[in-house]
């Protein structure tokens, strides 16, 4: 799940995978409780006095300018809330800021820092994302109903329909028992079960591995099989629109609109390669045709067979079951060779996928340059490119519209206020129809949205 520019700093996300474009997705009407059911969840305040102080906010920010730019206006805005309540300031922080470890962006890693710093002057970690609008009031409110000096996990709770590949089939006799965090609700920990995670931490040290869904491995790591809290669910973290008259109930929502990034990127402006091999040119290269293919002005499909008819090209590259890294480096020599149109973007994708990797010129340039490679053909591309781009320092910025499996795989109310932009995998679904229904929108044609004008 990434779109790749070159920019000081880095933030790096492990997930790869992308697909083609959709309609805007509305909130479903069950999203917010009703007051009746929020007033029926109070729980006795705290004996001791929350300042809103006593909270240190941590926006999950990303080191690309257009993101820092969407975490420096939540800043301000929570600063600015604060001066209206004549409240002293809390502190806040930008995620990015806080570490160079690449692999800190996934929150657990950075719990000791938090611990140290606040461990023994705060009362809650409030973890929020770019596009979480908060009312600073009714957080507070909803803060104060909750014991301090207890361990707390709170969020608007998330469970799975069935049980998925993306969650390691975890809960498979029943994947509703466990729920984890929508972060874009905004999530919290309390200050005790920060300093126990930061011990547990300290005295097992984190299992250096890649990362699929991030709140889901969070909540696991915090339950410990049922040695730690499960996630309280809070009916007052949302994730409907901001201007949706529910939303007065609401201490979060989100943006009731996607932010713009730039200009759109025309579509002759973008390369695009697919990839597939011989197995496959029957049953998925159609699939491909028939829906986002068609909106593509620049493309290319890239096998370990030159079929005419389709057509395909031969990379000279073996097929693989897994891995794939041959093919896409020779994919990205042939990006700037002179048998391609020369284009700013370059978009490579599986052909059970709609868009994989989204890179610029430039990152491919020095990528290359680089003499970074694949140690074996079926080496994972994605764990060789992270490394490498991170070796040079440069940014992959990472989207959770970006999907790696099936809508079938993800929560329903996850989905409900997101605009898709990929799904991967036809195992057991209807490739068309998942297009159809999530994907297809004719404004797409024409473009993809740029990040910014200074970057790679």
């Amino acid at each position: 799940m990434l779109s790749i520019n070159s920019e000081h700093g880095y933030s790096v996300a492990r997930c790869f995978l992308l697909l083609s474009l959709m309609p805007l997705i509305t909130a479903k009407g069950n999203d917010v409780e009703s007051p009746k059911k929020i007033l029926d969840a109070d729980k006795p305040p705290s004996k001791s006095q929350l300042d809103l102080r006593d909270v240190v906010f941590v926006i999950q920010s990303q080191r690309n300018s257009f993101h820092v730019r969407q975490a420096e206006k939540l800043r301000k805005d929570l600063l600015l809330q604060t001066q209206a309540l004549q409240e002293s300031p809390p502190v806040i922080l930008l995620l990015h800021t806080l570490s160079d470890n690449e692999g800190d962006w996934s929150i657990l890693p950075l719990l000791p820092n938090l611990s140290s710093q606040f461990g023994k002057n705060s009362s809650w970690i409030m973890f929020l994302e770019e596009d979480t609008r908060v009312k600073l009031q009714k957080l507070h409110e909803v803060l104060k109903k909750f014991d301090r000096r207890k361990e707390w996990f709170l969020g608007k709770p998330l469970h799975d329909e069935e049980s998925t590949i993306i969650h390691h089939y975890a809960f498979s006799e029943n994947p509703a028992a466990f729920e984890y965090p929508d972060f874009s609700a905004g999530w919290a920990l309390s200050i005790p079960l920060v300093n126990r995670l930061t011990s547990k931490i300290e005295e097992e040290p984190l299992k250096s591995d890649f990362t699929i869904d991030l709140k889901h491995e969070v909540a696991l790591y915090i339950w410990e099989d049922g040695k730690g809290p499960r996630l309280t669910g809070v009916p007052e973290l949302c994730t409907i629109p901001e201007h949706n008259p529910r939303a007065q109930y609401c201490a979060t929502t989100v943006s009731s609109q996607s932010p713009l990034c730039g200009q759109p990127v025309k579509s002759d402006n973008i390369f695009v390669a697919v990839k597939t091999c011989k197995k496959f040119h029957s049953d998925r290269v159609p699939v491909v045709k028939k829906t986002w293919g068609k909106q593509a002005s620049l493309l290319e499909y890239y096998s370990d067979y030159a079929d005419p008819s389709i057509p395909t090209i031969n990379l000279g590259v073996p097929n693989t079951e897994r891995g794939h890294c041959g093919k896409t480096f020779a994919i990205l020599r042939r990006f700037l060779s002179n048998h391609v149109p020369n284009t700013d973007w370059l978009l490579i994708v599986d052909d059970d996928t709609l868009i994989r990797m989204v890179f610029s010129r430039e990152a491919v340039v020095q990528l290359l340059a680089s003499g970074c490679k694949c140690y074996s053909n079926d080496a994972p591309d994605d764990m060789v490119l992270g490394m490498c781009l991170n070796a040079l320092r440069v940014p992959v910025t990472h989207s959770p519209l970006f999907h790696q499996a099936r809508p079938e795989d993800y929560a329903k109310e996850f989905l409900a206020h997101q605009t898709p932009i990929s799904f991967h995998k036809h195992w057991n679904i209807d490739p068309i129809a998942v297009f159809n229904k999530w994907l297809k929108d004719d404004k797409h044609t024409e473009g993809l949205q740029k990040n910014t004008k200074d970057e790679l």
